[in-house]
This record gives structure tokens, C-alpha cells and sequence, in this order.
């Protein structure tokens, strides 16, 4: 029996070794030690700071990329080990050899696993962070509370990323839950993850607000932005922009809620609407509000379909019936169903708590394989 486990954990082994040099080979480190090299040239010339913003572009960029090339120099470096070990357990193959090679092989694999994961988040805007927003659609009541709910486990995925959070807009319900909340997500490949969330978000339950109990469809349009550097291409002129003011209903200070800082703009050219409330001043909103309608408006002259043009524009009508990605069905029984990847599971309570990794990763992977 151990000889078999022994035999079944080496050639497990040498298939993970060969993967990871498969990927290793595909990844082109050479090319990019060449391209780390240029960088600091670059860095370490006399000029180099004078342009602070490229400056720091290029700075972050050099880190990224040596960042890459050590972890998986490094992974190249235990798969080696490991190979050794595996050649030492055929030889040896007494018990606390396996069990060394065992622990061995799972550490491995899971590293391989999170460097392989950040492989597929290799997209334009992947590595920048993001502004989330959620708007409550079809279902009056039940949608508000739907919406707030998305909040609620958007929050929690995020605490669960160590990502940091700051909610630049949050409109309540009339009765309960949200009407709209844009908040912006800082941390490490936060677009990345979250674009598999963009599109319609679809309810099914017994809905708490209906005194004879019955089933109800309540829908939420999830939108994700990346957090764009200061578009110095996009230029907005004051004749094209409709600015309104008001009181704010956020956080923010004693103040806030006494003063017009909340911000709404409007891009007359495009449609697109832009609030933010959460600074303390009318003008760090307007800049914020600014900053995002710029984001919103690169995304829409890039957006070749004109469905993803409403979207984008603020046009929300569309959730409803037949445009959910995604449904979460609590009663009659219990799912979360992606309809984009056809991924299933009947953790709903897990889902809705923020347990949102292996729903990224099905819509991730599924791309990979589209492409």
C-alpha cells in the first residue's frame, strides 16, 4: 500500500513540475529580466524624475515585473527540489519520505495555483483598482433590499482580499435597502477580479416585504469601472457638462448633510451621470465625480456594442427579465447559478457572505478557453 501511494505521489509530482515549466517556458522570463534591465536604465538616469507621474508609472511597472520573475524563479527553484525529493522517494520510499513529499507537493501546488490564477488577470486595466457600483432594477422594494445585499457581499469579498474600500456615493430606499451605491475598491488586480461581476444580478425568494408570503423576482445591475490615471486625452468642456448640487445623505462630517457638497454631472454628449457624496467638500466631490466621469466615458468610446453602451451610459432599465448573468434562487430550493459559465452551486448562504473565488475563477477560466 505504501509503495502504490508512493508511486501515485512521485508521478503527481513530476506532472506538476511539467506544468510549471510548461508555463514557465510560455511566460518568457528571459524577455522580461530584458525588459526589468531597460527599466532601471531608465530609472537611473539624471532626468529620470522630472516627469513625477511617468516617473512613478515606470517605477511600478519595473516592481510589478520583477515581482513576476522572482516568484516564479522561485517556483522553478522548489520544483527542482521537489523533483530531487520525488527521485529519493522512488529509492527510499519509508514512510516519513512520503509524508515530506506529500506536504511538499501541496504547498507547491497551491502556490502553482495562485500564480497560474493571476496568469489569467492579465488583461489592460486588470492590475488597477476599481469602482464598483450597484443599481437597484426591476422589483420596487425587493430590489432596493437586493441591492443592498450585493453591497453586503461585495464588502465582505473585499474585507476577505484585504482590498480597501471607500463608498464615494450611496443612495438609500424609499422604504428599505439602496437605490445605488458606487464605491471605490483599492487593491492588488481589484478590476481584475471584478469584471466578472459586471451585468444583471437576479433574486429569487420569498420576499420579506409581501404579507401573503409570496415568491418574488427582484433584479440588480452590477457595474465595473477600472480606476483609470488622469486621462489627459479625454477633454470635457464646461458647455458639454450639466452640474447640479445638493445636500448630501452620506458620511462625511457635521457638516455634510447641511451644506450642497454632493455632487451630480452629467455628460450632456453622452448621457453619462456621475454623483459622488462622500467628500467633505463640493469640490473633492466635483474632482472625484470628474475622475470617474472621465473613466466612464474612455469605457464607452471603447465599448463597440451599443448594449454595452447603456450600461455604461447609466441606462438601468435593462434589469429585468432575460439579461442576468447571474441568479440566486432561495426559494423553492437553493442555487447561485452563473449563466455565462453554466457554474452551479447550492452554497448559496457562502456566496452571499462574500465566498465569491470560485465564481471569479469559472468566469476567468471560461474566458481563457473563449479566446
Amino acid at each position: 500500500m505504501l509503495f502504490e501511494r508512493m508511486k501515485e505521489l512521485i508521478q503527481q509530482a513530476r506532472s506538476l513540475v511539467q506544468k510549471i515549466n510548461q508555463t514557465f517556458q510560455w511566460l518568457d522570463i528571459a524577455t522580461k529580466k530584458t525588459k526589468i534591465k531597460a527599466l532601471n536604465i531608465e530609472m537611473n538616469g539624471s532626468d529620470f524624475w522630472l516627469d513625477n507621474k511617468q516617473a512613478i508609472k515606470i517605477s511600478k511597472e519595473a516592481a510589478d515585473l520583477q515581482n513576476e520573475v522572482n516568484e516564479w524563479q522561485m517556483m522553478e527553484k522548489e520544483s527542482a527540489e521537489i523533483l530531487t525529493l520525488a527521485r529519493a522517494s522512488d529509492k527510499e520510499g519509508d514512510n516519513s519520505i512520503k509524508e515530506d513529499l506529500q506536504k511538499k507537493l501541496d504547498e507547491l501546488q497551491k502556490k502553482f495555483s495562485e500564480l497560474e490564477f493571476n496568469l489569467m488577470l492579465g488583461g489592460e486595466y486588470d492590475k488597477n483598482n476599481a469602482l464598483l457600483a450597484i443599481h437597484a432594477g426591476a422589483g420596487g422594494t425587493d430590489a432596493q433590499d437586493w441591492a443592498q445585499m450585493l453591497e453586503r457581499m461585495y464588502l465582505r469579498y473585499f474585507e476577505s482580499k484585504n482590498f480597501k474600500v471607500n463608498i464615494l456615493d450611496r443612495q438609500a430606499g424609499g422604504e428599505a435597502g439602496i437605490k445605488s451605491v458606487v464605491v471605490e475598491v483599492t487593491g492588488k488586480l481589484a478590476y481584475g477580479y471584478l469584471k466578472s461581476e459586471a451585468g444583471v444580478h437576479r433574486l429569487v425568494r420569498i420576499s420579506p416585504f409581501d404579507a401573503e408570503k409570496m415568491r418574488h423576482t427582484s433584479f440588480a445591475l452590477v457595474e465595473i469601472l477600472p480606476e483609470l490615471e488622469e486621462l489627459e486625452e479625454i477633454k470635457l468642456k464646461d458647455e458639454d457638462l450639466q452640474i447640479n448640487t445638493y445636500k448630501s445623505s452620506g458620511h462625511g462630517g457635521q457638516s455634510v448633510n447641511t451644506t450642497d457638497s454632493a455632487v451630480r454631472i452629467r455628460h450632456l454628449l453622452t448621457g453619462i451621470t456621475v454623483t459622488c457624496q462622500n467628500e467633505r467638500s463640493q469640490l473633492q466631490n466635483k474632482n472625484t465625480a470628474l475622475k470617474i466621469l472621465k473613466s466612464k466615458i474612455k469605457q464607452y468610446n471603447q465599448a463597440e456594442l451599443e448594449e454595452e453602451k447603456k450600461k455604461l451610459r447609466g441606462e438601468f432599465s435593462e434589469a429585468a427579465w432575460g439579461n442576468q448573468i447571474r441568479s440566486y434562487v432561495l426559494h423553492p430550493y437553493k442555487l447561485v447559478k452563473d449563466h455565462r459559465t453554466n457554474y452551479e452551486t447550492s452554497e448559496v448562504e457562502q456566496i452571499l457572505n462574500g465566498k465569491l473565488d470560485e465564481l471569479i475563477e469559472s468566469y476567468l477560466k471560461n474566458k481563457i478557453k473563449a479566446s
